[in-house]
């Protein structure tokens, strides 16, 4: 039986890399990962030895913003199965580049997707399973009045309170149409926050776990500088969302569908927080000081999933509780710290 290939977009940032590492702990798939030639190796240099070795893991270089190199990709590997997952991901970022996140988000969704049809079109027995990651940012600001009691479904409408949301949009939307236009297998997932190891500090819990590990090592004063305290969310944690990824493609996939998936713990951002520096021995002494620079112009707010549609098609269910992503979320800043790094204190 010929080996099974997974195209991993994006596979150097934070859910590609743990989606490269259960794929190799789960299955005997090989996985194609695509990145650029200039990105930053730090969450994928636990596996850069099976790079090199060519042991189940292969770098491909190509760019959402060039075709070529993504018709070459695809022409090459002939994945059968398709993780889109890279994307200019940084919702406060998008309002200074709004242009860049459209084009990467919306134009190079497009771009890969019909690099696809393309090979599909010239090989008749060519057809993957594609999934096309979109995000909970869709549907931005839902009113406490509009918001539904078992939280949001996959038919509340779309409000997106950000340049990336209004990309996200478009991600979802082209998503649906490859499917019902050209009989593509693609499904499309809006998923909600999920964080943990190797989250980017731009990210609020990221950032305030970056901020305790260096208040900790006295590299900087203790004063956390925080947003918005009062956005709702609910968190998964990126081991979590990796495993739904898996049986997204793998448990009956159904073309054009989209889910809405994440985690079991709502709390204030403000909570999350607290949480975090609760785990700190420097807690009695962390002062937190709100940054205007970061609050967004407007934010989505009371971000609370109903996810019985993917839970009931797949039987997924989160395994890993609020806390233990947290606290692994802050020794990874913890041990970055250790070794040395010299981070921005954004």
């Amino acid at each position: 039986m010929t080996t099974k290939k997974a195209l991993i977009t994006g596979i150097t940032g934070m859910v590609g890399s743990h989606l490269a590492d259960y794929l190799l702990k789960n299955t005997d798939w090989e996985i194609y990962g695509v990145c650029r030639w200039r990105s930053p190796l730090d969450n994928v240099e636990h596996i850069l030895e099976r790079v090199n070795k060519k042991d189940r893991v292969f770098f491909e270089y190509a760019d959402l913003n060039d075709q070529i190199s993504l018709i070459k990709v695809i022409h090459n590997i002939r994945p059968d199965y398709v993780f889109h997952l890279a994307a200019q991901s940084y919702p406060l970022t998008s309002f200074t580049m709004p242009i860049d996140t459209l084009n990467t988000n919306v134009l190079g969704t497009c771009r890969l997707l019909e690099a696809i049809k393309m090979e599909m079109e010239n090989h008749d027995s060519y057809n993957p399973v594609i999934h096309i990651c979109a995000s909970s940012e869709v549907f931005g600001r839902i009113s406490e009045e509009k918001k539904p009691k078992s939280g949001i479904h996959e038919e509340c409408s779309f409000h997106p309170a950000s340049p990336y949301a209004i990309s996200k949009v478009g991600t979802d939307l082209l998503g649906r149409y490859y499917a019902e236009a050209y009989g593509m297998k693609v499904m499309t997932t809006r998923m909600f926050t999920h964080t943990g190891p190797r989250r980017g500090d731009v990210f609020h819990e990221s950032t305030f776990a970056k901020q305790i590990a260096m208040i900790e090592a006295g590299v900087i004063e203790p004063k956390v500088m925080v947003g918005n305290l009062n956005s709702l969310r609910t968190y998964a944690d990126v081991r979590d969302a990796v495993r739904a990824y898996y049986m997204l493609v793998t448990v009956n996939p159904i073309a054009g569908e989209y889910y809405n998936i994440g985690g079991s713990h709502t709390c204030k951002v403000g909570d999350t927080l607290n949480t975090l520096i609760s785990y700190s021995r420097m807690k009695e002494k962390i002062e937190i000081v709100i940054d205007p620079d970061r609050l967004r112009p407007i934010d989505a707010d009371l971000q609370v999933p109903d996810c019985r549609k993917f839970k009931n098609h797949t039987g997924w269910e989160p395994k890993i509780d609020f806390e233990t992503t947290m606290y692994d979320l802050l020794d990874y800043w913890r041990i970055r710290i250790r070794k040395g790094l010299h981070l921005l204190t954004r």
